[in-house]
């Protein structure tokens, strides 16, 4: 895969992950987020078992093994629970501009757990990315976020965000050398079994007769799209350009929420929230430019 080509898919996997907002705004509230995430989940694990046994066999992966993964799945568990526990009370913008701390954690939890060095590009990147975010959460308005007059969907997904970044950190310290499809298989499968212990007596609560098609297809799009074609998607470009590069473009996540909710006939936000993606989109130019700087691009 060539750089240029890799940074287009990149940017399509963003996109991908970016309907998950919208789509989970329409959706969140036809079952518990418990159930809609063993479901999502579930149906990940269902499509990536045959790659799975075609290309690696499915072998036990021992004690070791498990408890590695259920760690990552506990974290990223957090941060998909709250996504669409958060979304029954916040927007699909909000959730969207929140989720642009997630680089900004990891890179703080890398430095703490990892002894990364950071670098000034990428600081100025988290500051400006943070900025932005909390521009778009509180519409442009000072009073607003002296007053922290955030939601109880947008507080809860902060929390989950948190979570996602430490996920994130932890990958490389948790790996033993594996292939990365094996430890998603398993991190898939773990996470798909917590949700369903989580959601227990949920499951036989719902009448599933009554759910609608739109629920059906916005949960199908949600399986194949944004959690497994996404997988491949990032796998190859974190090879092709750096796992850094491919991360910076989460940046974009925002204004492709908007994007989405305008093509789809939703009530766009006031005019005083562009200046936030705006600000938003400049942290992406910021660490995309700070990697080509210092001379860290992967060739």
């Amino acid at each position: 895969m060539s750089v240029s080509v890799a940074h287009a898919v990149a940017i399509l996997g963003m996109f991908f992950i970016s309907t998950t907002f919208s789509v989970g705004d329409e959706i969140a509230n036809a079952m518990p987020a418990s159930v809609l995430m063993a479901i999502r989940f579930g149906g990940a694990v269902i499509l990536f078992v045959p790659f799975i046994m075609w290309r690696y066999g499915l072998k036990w992966p021992g004690l070791s093994g498990l408890w590695r993964y259920g760690v990552l799945s506990f974290f990223s568990g957090v941060f998909f629970w709250t996504m669409f526990e958060g979304l029954k009370t916040t927007d699909s913008l909000n959730a969207g501009a929140i989720s642009t701390i997630v680089p900004g954690c990891t890179g703080i939890y890398g430095a703490l757990l990892m002894r990364e060095r950071l670098g000034r590009y990428r600081w100025a990147a988290m500051v400006i990315g943070l900025a932005g975010a909390l521009w778009v959460i509180f519409r442009g308005d000072p009073e607003r976020l002296f007053a922290l007059e955030l939601s109880e969907g947008d507080a809860i997904f902060f929390g989950g965000c948190a979570s996602m970044g430490l996920y994130a950190a932890l990958i490389p310290k948790l790996h033993r050398g594996e292939p990365v499809a094996v430890m998603s298989f398993w991190f898939l499968l773990l996470t798909t079994l917590g949700f369903l212990a989580l959601s227990n007596t949920e499951l036989g609560q719902i009448d599933w007769a009554m759910v609608k098609s739109s629920v059906w297809g916005g949960l199908a799009w949600i399986v194949f799209g944004p959690t497994l074609l996404t997988f491949f998607m990032i796998q190859a470009t974190s090879i092709a350009i750096g796992s850094t590069r491919v991360q910076a473009y989460s940046y974009l996540i925002p204004a492709f929420v908007l994007f989405i909710d305008w093509v789809s006939g939703r009530d766009l936000p006031s005019a005083m929230t562009i200046p936030g993606i705006a600000i938003v989109l400049l942290a992406t130019l910021v660490i995309q430019r700070g990697i080509i700087g210092e001379g860290s691009v992967r060739r």
